[in-house]
């Protein structure tokens, strides 16, 4: 055998579920990593396994120094080497090998590109860049640590000239992709305008983009690590960005593939924004700049605070919580309203981004709910947040308290079922070629009034894909619900998709009583779809199928007895010509909101006046309903 390197290797192994040592021998010629238990079994030629490198791609990780990976055929192996010197012997001349091979058979089979090829490139620049902004943003640490002026000096150079680098590739990112849909447009989606020169910068979510292979095969007689996950895989800068083994291939979005709104993700632009951020305290604008500089007729034709009221689509889920009469029970409806919250709000298969609200914007709707004997319950509340709605309705007020930075509060209450919802949002968006991350920043709070209890949740981020083509949503990352009074608590998982394989929109979760490290209910399947729960007894049964259950129709006044500020009344213009199709017009509608909000805040700076928000208050980190339930039942009890 004309191999070049041969020696000891540790290799991860799902077997053992730990690290075992085995024999290497790289064969130059054969384009093959080789490898047995020992190096006798070598000699005999009885081998256990090989690695064909062609077209693999090799991750090392900067944190430590003796570890390597090889990405190829759709799959991940993980070897360790004694040292960080030994792993830079293997990891030169499996380079060469892989770089020798790879080129040879663009030779032989006289490659052509084909646009899956221009997918896989442009999925591994986008990762790269990923990888760029991440070590971009070590510089900001370095000159804060740097005492010297000169080195100081010298520092910010370098941040600036790689700034410029990061605009450079974003800007050819969007640029390839657009012109890729330009000759072969999807389903008619993008219809490109003509072209600025300027992009947005913004400090990138995480992707999902792992780089993929072609025409590599792996063979071997022992099991592989399959279940290990895809992760970008790429040498570069002295930094990989892959899971440790035993790490599962779509854990939550933050530290993991790919951060969402509940679901308020952008539809394909046309055009590119002329505005750059750079600085960190902007960098949540950028996507939200690009996405609203780029209308386009897949809008979702409501506003951001009209698709918050989406939550409440199932009321008689959200009622029912304070229906229970255990707190294990309530605890159990309140993961299933939640879980049931999320879908109401994607309609369709393709993402359509919702208006995004202007500063004092407010929303109201309400549900009614089946009548009961009680005469009482369909009274009005006068001293509610609709004073139209009955005490047997779920009322909704939500207003968008700030816009730099963008937070939205809303407020929901069951007079009758003595039970209340309050919650803020700040939706920080970050653009990166390709996707669009929207880290949701906040909190709710489910009141059972009754028994004195607060749940207190977070919420998922979300993810719109393919944003120059056909735009699709996924919501990811890890969220929890907790209640201090009764103990019991709750972790969800909103798992995005893998690069390869895998499903859409699953979830998992775990309930837990107070002080059991043990769930009592495991739940798992697809947030848009049907869900399962496996209980501590051994029994299965379905927990929510949200594809069956019925969504009720909000009800909202008409427009005629609105109030100027409210959502439907401001955005009825560029509503209006969005269902006619008069892009031109709808844009110049919105336009002079925006316009009529800068004058207004221009007013506000000269005056020295801040602006006061018409039904919620900040009270810490929180935004709080000036009128809860909670408040005005205490206040009629004294």
């Amino acid at each position: 055998m004309a191999s070049i390197m041969e020696g000891p290797l540790s290799k991860w192994t799902n077997v053992m579920k730990g690290w075992q040592y085995r024999w290497f021998v790289l064969d130059y010629n054969a384009g093959l990593l080789s490898y047995y238990t020992s190096k006798d079994k070598m000699m005999r030629g009885s081998r256990r396994g090989c690695v064909r490198l062609r077209g693999a791609v090799i991750g090392i990780d900067d944190e430590d120094d003796s570890t390597f990976t090889i990405t190829v055929d759709q799959k991940t192996f993980h070897f360790q080497a004694r040292d960080a010197d030994e792993r830079e012997k293997w990891i030169h001349a499996l380079e060469g090998t892989i770089l020798r091979h790879t080129l040879q058979r663009e030779a032989e089979t006289g490659f052509v590109p084909s646009v899956q090829d221009f997918d896989k490139k442009l999925a591994e620049a986008d990762a790269y860049l990923q990888i760029l902004i991440d070590q971009l943003k070590l510089f900001d640490e370095k000159i804060k640590d740097c005492k010297e002026d000169e080195s100081r000096r010298k520092i910010e150079n370098l941040k600036d000239t790689t700034c410029s680098m990061v605009e450079s590739i974003k800007h050819c990112i969007v640029l390839l992709q657009i012109a890729k849909s330009t000759i072969n447009p999807v389903d008619g989606v993008f219809q490109p305008a003509p072209l600025n020169t300027s992009v947005v910068s913004a400090s990138a979510m995480p992707t999902q983009t792992t780089l993929p292979t072609d025409g590599a095969q792996v063979c071997k007689t022992e099991q592989r690590p399959s279940s290990l996950p895809m992760g970008p895989v790429v040498t570069v800068m002295g930094s990989l960005q892959t899971p440790t083994p035993n790490s599962t291939g779509s854990g939550p979005s933050a530290p993991s593939s790919s951060v969402t709104s509940p679901s308020h993700m952008n539809i394909p632009p046309h055009s590119v924004p002329d505005f750059s951020y750079s600085s960190s305290e902007d960098e949540f604008y950028d996507a939200d700049e690009f996405y609203h500089s780029s209308t386009s007729p897949k809008h979702c034709i409501e506003s951001l605070l009209e698709m918050y009221a989406d939550f409440f689509a199932h009321p008689d889920l959200f009622v029912s919580i304070a229906e229970q009469q255990d707190p294990r029970d309530r605890m159990v409806q309140v993961v299933k309203w939640y879980l049931s919250a999320f879908h109401a709000g994607r309609k369709g298969s393709v993402a359509k981004k919702p208006y995004n609200p202007i500063l004092g914007e407010v929303f109201f709707c309400h549900w009614d709910l089946p009548e009961t004997e009680d005469p009482a319950s369909s009274e009005s509340v006068s001293d509610g947040p609709l004073p139209w709605s009955s005490k047997n309705s779920v009322s909704f007020v939500a207003e968008q308290v700030s816009h730099h930075p963008p937070i939205s509060a809303f407020y929901a209450e069951c007079f009758s079922k003595k039970i209340q919802f309050n919650a803020h949002i700040w939706t920080k968006s970050k653009f990166l070629g390709m996707s669009i991350g929207v880290h949701n920043i906040g909190q709710g709070c489910v009141s059972c009034l009754e028994y004195d209890e607060h749940y207190i949740l977070t919420f998922p981020n979300g993810y719109g894909r393919s944003i120059l083509t056909v735009p699709w949503v996924e919501l990811g990352g890890e969220c929890n619900i907790s209640c201090s009074k009764s103990g019991y608590s709750a972790n969800i998982v909103f798992h995005t998709k893998p690069f390869y394989g895998g499903k859409k929109h699953r979830i998992t979760a775990e309930i837990f009583a107070p002080n059991d490290k043990k769930s009592f209910c495991s739940i798992e399947g697809e947030w848009n779809g049907v869900m399962y729960a496996k209980w501590a007894t051994g029994e299965n049964a379905l927990f929510i199928d949200t594809k069956k259950i019925g969504i009720v129709k909000k009800k909202v006044r008409k427009l005629e007895d609105q109030l100027e500020y409210e959502s439907r009344s401001l955005w009825k213009d560029v509503t209006t010509n969005l269902k006619l199709k008069d892009i031109d017009a709808a844009t110049e509608a919105k336009h002079r909101l925006e316009e009529i909000q800068r004058a207004e805040a221009r007013e506000r700076k000269e005056k020295e006046m801040q602006w006061e928000t018409r039904l919620f208050h900040e009270d810490g980190e929180c935004w709080v309903y000036d009128k809860p339930l909670l408040k005005r039942l205490a206040s009629q009890r004294h």
